[in-house]
């Protein structure tokens, strides 16, 4: 049964679903109306593995707190606990719209499932996650503190957990189709502010050092990390979609194959093609 399944990743980025630049200001409306598109997607028979972003929750506190840079000391216990607590919140927020959408959405903390070494994600346990797919749920994952083997506790952000993912769904002959990451711009922006249609990722490198920083409080890297995913997912094979959640409609547009908004980043050759 595994070895027939196809998903997409589709990432609601923290920039999309909180306000930043206010600690714990979530945008309902916006997460209300995703979490319908979410449900119309599956509806059309869409298989999908959802994460979502801190936002203005779990950064805030990892960024008082220090843990981006590890545990060192043992105040930042505490604050190790404050900021799974935020990351939660929030996602018990997205769940909330889902299950009000009736979709069956299954959380699954990174905390539960990955273990880091240095501040990337050393080893992955898939099997709830294969599970919830295999029974027809929604798999919900969102960037959150997890156990490190040289830090003590680092943050693994959703980008970490999508690229560990897809590696751990391809080794076990699924086909992860397309990644698609939304947030509050229009996709990534060339030198002059317009939006680049479509890169290839041998293209990547220079405008890497182009992208600024994320905006408000971002302790994983922003927008320079999503890009620098889609670039490492380019070379499983998986295309990737970033674009402007704000949209309404864009995400079914994205999944039809057609849409001239965003950027597209292409998918390096291999045996599975986007289709």
């Amino acid at each position: 049964m595994a070895s027939t399944i196809e998903v997409v990743l589709v990432k609601l980025g923290g920039s999309l679903i909180t306000d930043k630049r206010r600690p714990e200001t979530a945008r309902e409306d916006v997460i209300e109306r995703l979490a319908g598109e979410l449900a119309a997607l599956r509806q059309a028979g869409v298989r999908l593995v959802l994460g979502h972003g801190s936002g203005s929750f779990g950064h805030v506190a990892a960024a008082k707190h220090g843990i981006h840079e590890g545990v060192a000391t043992p105040d930042q216990l505490l604050g190790v606990t404050e900021t799974q607590d935020r990351a939660a919140n929030l996602n018990r927020r997205v769940l909330g719209a889902l299950l009000k959408s009736s979709v069956p959405a299954f959380s699954l903390a990174p905390s539960s499932f990955l273990v880091s070494a240095g501040g990337r994600p050393d080893e992955l346990w898939i099997e709830s996650l294969l599970g919830a797919l295999q029974v027809g749920m929604l798999p919900v994952v969102f960037g959150d503190v997890v156990m490190d083997r040289q830090l003590g506790a680092s943050i693994a952000s959703t980008e970490a957990v999508f690229l560990a993912l897809a590696e751990g769904l391809q080794a076990r002959g699924m086909v992860v189709r397309r990644s698609i990451w939304l947030g509050e711009t229009d996709g990534i922006y060339d030198s002059q502010g317009v939006t680049i249609g479509e890169l290839r990722p041998d293209t990547v490198g220079d405008l890497l050092d182009q992208i600024q920083g994320a905006s408000g409080t971002d302790v994983t890297g922003g927008m320079r990390l999503r890009l620098e995913t889609a670039t490492r997912l380019a070379g499983l094979g998986v295309e990737s979609w970033i674009a402007n959640g704000l949209q309404p409609g864009l995400l079914a547009e994205i999944m039809s194959g057609h849409c001239a908004k965003g950027t597209r980043v292409l998918a390096a050759p291999t045996s599975q093609p986007p289709s």
